[in-house]
């Protein structure tokens, strides 16, 4: 008689950071308890730390820890060192890999120094050199834990010359990675002869959906870029696909357990960093580093709001609203016009201090007026609603919806691209088409050609703005009027 030997599995953790946008100490975060809006304290790279080391003494070392971009930018200390200032901090976490997005902001060539100076890869598939056709960053990464061979494949954000500002892409391209991907899987196990293939991308939680959907033999896949704070994984074709929220304020972590190449259990945690994780000490030590030239400058105190400023809604949020209102008083307009941003920690009533500007808007561009015809306002907000509501994922390109202010826009999200836009007001009229209109104007992009004519900036960034603005109320309490109506 033969009896079959059943091979007991092995087991792998997996660690993911996304969208930590430079956040390095704990901070408030939105959390809501039914209707109840709560901001706790969470996140910070030394809990962070605490985490990892708590996990890897725990698992014997059977831990593969990764980051899925947005991580040199969003925060004055990072953004004014370009990135610098978060080396040594990302060096001790011992990460094994990551890929990128907004790391594109000071250039790719500068993106390629930070990562030569990690101790892990930063790995994009999808982002070649335009002169060589050659791949700009390292592709995959093969590492060995558990017992277990795990190849990790990299996919940065296909928007980076798509919708970035010119400078984020300089002499490179990107593409989606669908059609470079089951290559690298190939490759992975083939000639890798790896027992389990992860992706991580920074394409967008819709957008890895249908990747993959596309794609056979991902057996994980790491998504990030649209900050989804993700309680359970979504399944597609039996790959659980998870996405940790922002900021650094939770951790994914996914147990699986692997029979023959094959996953044959996973168990998924979202991990809230808040205070019953200690910060590890050597880990604080490097982030007060960071912030010691900086503390004194971004603790001062501006004002104070009596409702907490957010951006956790999709069509219209009181952050936005209070930089709209900021530059339309710079400019002397009525309307306004920003980006629908996602990163930037909200701020609970209370306190405003001039960390809190920053972290609103840490590109701090030039406040700008320009001349639009309602025809391009029209155009202009279609295409925010396509970029924000396409039906195929792949044509979802922008953050949450424009943010406008003195524009009331009646949509039905619902309907196909171009046909969006039930009516658009400037005030009570319904806008003409024919007629010109002033705006104020702030971007990280800079006003895009194709819309709006007489740019001038008025020599004041947007943080002065919103500084002044606030200084002469001292305590923000008006709502802004509803802008986009879904009807």
């Amino acid at each position: 008689m033969i009896v079959e030997k059943t091979m007991s599995p092995k087991r792998i953790t997996l660690l993911q950071i996304n969208d930590v946008h430079g956040y390095l100490e704990p901070h408030p975060e939105l959390v809501w308890r039914g209707e109840e809006a709560t901001f706790p304290r969470l996140g910070g790279y030394a809990r962070i730390a605490t985490l990892l080391k708590r996990l890897r003494r725990e698992r014997g070392g059977a831990v593969i820890a990764l980051d899925n971009g947005d991580t040199f930018h969003g925060t004055y200390p990072v953004v004014s060192s370009k990135g610098q200032a978060l080396i040594p901090i990302l060096n001790a976490l011992e990460l094994d890999g990551m890929t990128g997005h907004w790391d594109f902001a000071y250039g790719p060539a500068h993106l390629r120094s930070l990562s030569e100076q990690l101790s892990y890869p930063l790995l994009a598939i999808n982002c070649f050199d335009k002169t060589t056709g050659e791949l700009a960053f390292p592709p995959t990464r093969m590492v060995e834990r558990g017992g277990l061979k795990v190849g990790i494949i990299g996919i940065a954000a296909t928007i980076i010359d798509k919708t970035m500002p010119p400078h984020f892409s300089t002499d490179v391209r990107l593409t989606l990675g669908q059609d470079e991907l089951p290559g690298h899987i190939a490759h992975l196990r083939q000639q890798e002869g790896v027992d389990l293939v992860v992706v991580l991308s920074h394409l967008g939680f819709p957008q890895d959906m249908k990747l993959t959907a596309a794609v056979p033999g991902i057996d994980v896949l790491l998504s990030g870029h649209t900050h989804n704070r993700m309680e359970r994984p979504a399944w597609v074709n039996g790959t659980p696909i998870i996405q940790s929220g922002c900021h650094g304020a939770f951790v994914g972590r996914l147990d699986l357990d692997v029979v023959d190449r094959r996953v044959v259990g996973v168990e998924h945690q979202l991990i809230a960093l808040d205070d019953s994780y200690p910060e590890d000490s050597e880990m604080k030590a490097l982030v007060d580093a960071a912030l010691a030239p900086h503390r004194a400058m971004l603790g001062e105190v501006v004002g104070q709001t009596e409702r907490a400023l957010h951006r956790n809604t999709m069509l219209q949020t009181p952050m936005d609203d209070l930089l709209l209102d900021a530059i339309a008083e710079a400019t002397g307009t009525t309307l306004a016009f920003s980006n629908g941003w996602r990163y930037g920690a909200p701020v609970p009533p209370g306190a405003v201090t001039v960390g809190d500007l920053w972290n609103i808007i840490p590109p701090n561009p030039l406040v700008s007026v320009v001349e639009l015809t309602g025809a391009e306002l029209l155009s202009m907000m279609e295409e925010s609603l396509q970029r924000t509501f396409a039906s195929d994922p792949y044509e979802q390109m922008g953050g949450y919806v424009k943010r406008s202010r003195g524009l009331r826009l009646h949509a039905k999200l619902e309907n196909p691209a171009g046909q969006r836009v039930e009516h658009l007001f400037v005030g009570r009229e319904e806008v003409d088409p024919t007629r010109t209109y002033q705006a104020a104007y702030v971007t990280a992009q800079g006003v895009p050609e194709k819309y709006g004519r007489g740019r001038h900036d008025v020599s004041m960034r947007a943080v002065e703005a919103l500084r002044r603005y606030i200084a002469t109320r001292m305590v923000i309490s008006q709502s802004s009027p509803q802008s986009v109506v879904p009807v």
